[in-house]
């Protein structure tokens, strides 16, 4: 089955917003047996948008559209399918009933605008959505599937997992593509490739490898009949990968690395401190993203001054000898971190967060250090540093210090399990 993706929406075309939509659906349509071929944008104009729709049902077997479907004026996305497919829209007694119990149920008046969300073409059928006011449409004709969903993400997400990928998933026949990611840290992109070029030549599955913002991912791609036998594919070479990477591999999919380590400090029994400066409390936000962080998290300093360091216990002397951007006083903001909160690790971030020079120091220098108290039984190595000088930008820079500070964490708890 060859598919099509459409985004509806000025919006779009403009820059205000990012496409996240049509990325969510084109990784989810492989493992269901469907090929992407085309991706469009195409902004609120009817026309354009019917144009759009009609290239779309002769070239596709199944065409994706996300947007367009609110209530105002310039919402068209049923007034182009109906205009592409040549079929008259009338309002749906049943979907109208549910659109005015939703508002009543809710205390809020039914506007009128929005009958229009109620509105239905005879090839079409109504989708529900109890995210939102917007229902879909799923839409059979001369051998096409148009599935229209609503544009906010949580509503396009549930309704694509709970009724749209099921039905599709049993009209799918073609072989399925099914796709494993492997996290790695400490190995640059070059060397990463060389390590595993013997696995590049491998043509089912396939291996990639993707630099990104948290390491580099080596993506493992097969395709077979079902997605258990592509699985089975991409399973020994999965195995085979970690024995040549070993720690170096800290994830899989949709892993984060602050959620890794989360569950190696809960399953340790161990808590966790920070102090920061240039990343101004990044660090401590990235470690509460994850959810029961409170049973390892203790807390964050966030001392942007040498004042505020020196008031939560590093060395006047210290400052003074090295500056505040120096891995002495990195290591020492750790150590008071820890001592402050009593915790069994301190992490601790300082540098140059651009775009102008500190200390003599140049933007993207940066000292991240790690303190841990040692349990008797256990041979870890505390503390630990690591000190580099990378600038892209000052938001870029801060988020690469928080990714760097989590991997010497990582680091040191794999130490302390030795």
């Amino acid at each position: 089955m060859k598919a099509e993706i459409i985004s509806v929406g000025t919006e779009i075309l403009l820059g205000e917003i990012l496409d996240t939509n049509s990325q969510y659906l084109a990784a989810r349509l492989p493992p269901l047996g469907i090929d992407v071929h085309y991706m469009s944008k195409v902004g609120d104009n009817l026309s354009r948008l019917a144009e759009t729709i009609g290239r779309a049902r002769e070239r596709s077997d199944l065409v994706l559209i996300t947007g367009g479907l609110g209530p105002t004026e310039d919402d068209l996305t049923r007034q182009a399918i109906a205009l592409a497919l040549g079929e008259e829209m009338y309002v749906d007694t049943e979907t109208e009933q549910r659109l005015r119990a939703f508002f009543a149920a809710r205390g809020f008046s039914f506007p009128e605008r929005n009958i229009k969300q109620a509105m239905l073409i005879p090839s079409a059928q109504a989708i529900p959505n109890p995210r939102g006011t917007a229902p879909g449409w799923w839409v059979e004709k001369d051998g096409c599937i148009i599935v229209a969903m609503p544009g906010p993400p949580a509503e396009l997400e549930r309704m694509w997992e709970v009724e749209v990928a099921p039905r599709l998933a049993r009209l799918a026949a073609g072989d399925v593509i099914v796709s494993r990611t492997l996290k790695t840290t400490g190995i640059g992109e070059g060397h990463l490739d060389e390590m595993v070029s013997p696995f590049l030549k491998s043509e089912n599955p396939t291996v990639a490898v993707y630099a990104k913002p948290d390491g580099v991912h080596l993506r493992l791609t097969a395709k077979a009949p079902t997605q258990e036998a592509a699985r089975g594919l991409i399973r020994p070479m999965e195995e085979e990968l970690r024995r040549l990477l070993g720690d170096a591999v800290w994830g899989t999919d949709d892993d984060s690395l602050e959620g890794v380590i989360g569950a190696m400090l809960k399953q340790g029994g161990l808590t966790l401190a920070t102090m920061e400066s240039c990343t101004g409390g990044l660090l401590a936000s990235v470690i509460t993203d994850v959810p029961g962080s409170s049973a390892y998290f203790k807390g964050g300093y966030v001392a942007y001054t040498a004042q505020m360091k020196m008031s939560l216990g590093v060395s006047a002397e210290l400052i003074e000898k090295h500056g505040t951007v120096s891995d002495e006083v990195a290591a020492e903001m750790a150590r008071a971190a820890r001592a402050q909160a009593e915790a069994d690790i301190g992490v601790a971030v300082t540098g140059v967060a651009g775009p102008d020079e500190l200390e003599g120091k140049p933007p993207g220098r940066m000292h991240i250090a790690v303190d841990a108290r040692v349990p008797a039984d256990r041979r870890g190595v505390s503390p630990q540093a690591i000190s580099y000088t990378y600038y892209q930008g000052r938001a870029a820079t801060k988020r690469r210090a928080v990714t760097t500070a989590l991997a010497l964490l990582r680091k040191a708890l794999l130490a302390q399990n030795r």
